[in-house]
């Protein structure tokens, strides 16, 4: 698979498995604090990607690794868990049809802040796409 396409399969794939996470993820916060129920998926995602650490050996010392990727992967763990605990939140309180799209709204806020912070062009098909996001996932919650 050439380097173009094998970026596009991971980001399917990804697809795949967020739609896979709320409906799995709506399942689980049956009867269980959204909180716990936050914990324990970080423990089995810890414990999983551990594993494919381990098994590819990927392993690195800390020490090797610089400063700014420390800061700004701890700031996305933090941001990620946050965005876990307010999401499975959501998924208890509201049904899925209308969790996930609002969810969904991060791909329009990370292209607006991949322009403004990241430096990265703004093109015509990002921006439609990205109104298209916002207006498709107005459309599934009001209606």
């Amino acid at each position: 698979m050439t380097p173009a396409l094998n970026w596009i399969a991971f980001a399917l794939a990804s697809a795949v498995f967020a739609a896979l996470t709320a409906i799995f993820g709506k399942l689980g916060v049956i009867g269980l604090n959204s909180n716990l129920a936050t914990f324990i998926r970080t423990v089995v995602i810890l414990a999983v990607i551990a594993g494919i650490v381990t098994l590819r050996g990927e392993w690195r010392s800390p020490a090797g690794i610089g400063l700014r990727s420390w800061i700004f992967l701890v700031l996305s763990a933090i941001a990620t868990g946050l965005s876990w605990l307010c999401y499975y939140r959501a998924l208890q309180l509201g049904p899925v049809s209308k969790v996930a799209p609002l969810d969904k709204l991060s791909v329009a806020l990370a292209i607006i802040l991949g322009v403004l912070f990241l430096g990265e062009t703004l093109t015509w098909p990002a921006a439609l796409g990205a109104a298209l996001i916002v207006a498709g996932s107005i459309i599934m919650v009001v209606f």
